[in-house]
């Protein structure tokens, strides 16, 4: 088994499956702080090297610069320099209409200092209300602080190519997309992989698994309903309802399975692989508190789909309702139930974050 790799641009090479971090917040469940920091040194040598974050995600960069100053300091700089490490830059809605130069400036000062490190390796930027404000100015902030080498590299999150046209035809070289993509969501599809192979953009999906939906222990299990504490859980349990009723989501389930099977690997491991193999797809986030399922995860590089497997899980497809429209269409809405679950103002003051 090798774990495969990419590079966003040149110079900027990424493992294909990412840890994800989102779990790692506060909301979504109780996390051993101790145990989670601990367990980020298995992916890395296991070849997982990349990591996602994001500034709204509540103490998570907190924990991988524990992380990565540990490492530092038990293991030296070159197994260090291996980490790469992806932040998002998110400003809140109630900051959006009058977004200072300076503060966008602190929030990546910020994300600097949480992760312990230089430069960030890449930012991916989201702008909740692109009628509010003046996101083209605050990208070219960002602009600037990669010319003055605190960013490596600049992207995007949960934009479709609409919204992302207009930056493209600023000059922003976006190198990537971080955007849903899953077996059970492929709004990508409809329209933005086309568009980033004609811009030289890759994509990087989360919500690979659908927040663990995607796995073993949902097979066979009763509908839930919609009712969980964890809200990573309601997101996309709202998903599967788009995409049919339970008794159709669990024939794709069913569908994995058969595949795993005769690969002798995960139904999610197949999962994953589905959206590795899809165009223009650079990577898929796989969201973990531990490391206790990282041997499925590595599974994903040791099976190779044929026509067949893809015959067996489009037949289900076939079959699904949605979802439909654009990439972030039904969440961007926020009188929407997609849109309800989501949290508009994360950040606390980025000045006195990075002075107080």
């Amino acid at each position: 088994m090798t774990v495969e790799t990419t590079d966003l641009r040149p110079g900027h090479r990424i493992s294909r499956v990412i840890r994800g971090g989102w779990q790692l917040a506060g909301d979504h469940g109780p996390v051993d702080r101790a145990q989670a920091i601990r367990d980020m040194e298995a992916f890395v040598d296991a070849g997982l090297f990349t990591f996602d974050c994001a500034d709204i995600y509540t103490g998570v960069e907190e924990m991988i610069g524990e992380f990565i100053a540990d490492l530092r300091a038990r293991r030296g700089a070159s197994v260090v320099d291996r980490v790469c490490v992806h932040t998002k830059l998110v400003p809140d809605l109630t900051r959006l209409a009058d977004l200072r130069p300076d503060e966008v400036t602190a929030i990546v000062d910020r994300s600097l200092k949480r992760l312990q490190v230089d430069q960030l390796d890449l930012v991916q930027f989201f702008w909740w209300d692109l009628n509010q404000g003046n996101a083209v100015d605050s990208l070219a902030v960002l602009k600037d602080l990669q010319a003055e080498g605190k960013i490596r590299t600049l992207g995007t999150t949960n934009w479709d190519r609409q919204k992302m046209q207009p930056f493209v035809d600023a000059g922003f070289d976006l190198a990537s997309a971080q955007v849903q993509y899953s077996v059970l969501d492929r709004r990508p599809a409809n329209g933005l992989t086309d568009w980033a192979a004609q811009h030289d953009m890759q994509l990087i999906c989360y919500g690979t698994l659908a927040g663990g939906f995607l796995t073993e222990k949902w097979l066979g299990a009763p509908d839930p309903g919609f009712t969980f504490e964890n809200r990573s859980l309601i997101k996309y349990r709202l998903i599967i309802d788009e995409f049919g009723d339970w008794e159709q989501f669990q024939t794709l389930l069913r569908a994995l399975k058969a595949v795993g099977d005769k690969y002798r690997v995960s139904l999610s491991a197949v999962a994953t692989r589905w959206v590795l193999d899809q165009p223009q797809v650079a990577a898929a986030i796989v969201g973990a508190r531990y490391a206790r399922h990282l041997p499925q995860t590595l599974q994903t590089f040791d099976v190779k789909l044929m026509p067949e497997d893809y015959a067996i899980i489009q037949n289900v497809l076939d079959q699904a309702n949605g979802p439909n429209g654009d990439v972030y269409s039904l969440e961007g809405d926020r009188s929407s139930r997609h849109g309800r679950i989501m949290k508009y103002n994360l950040n606390t003051n980025p000045n006195d974050a990075v002075h107080g």
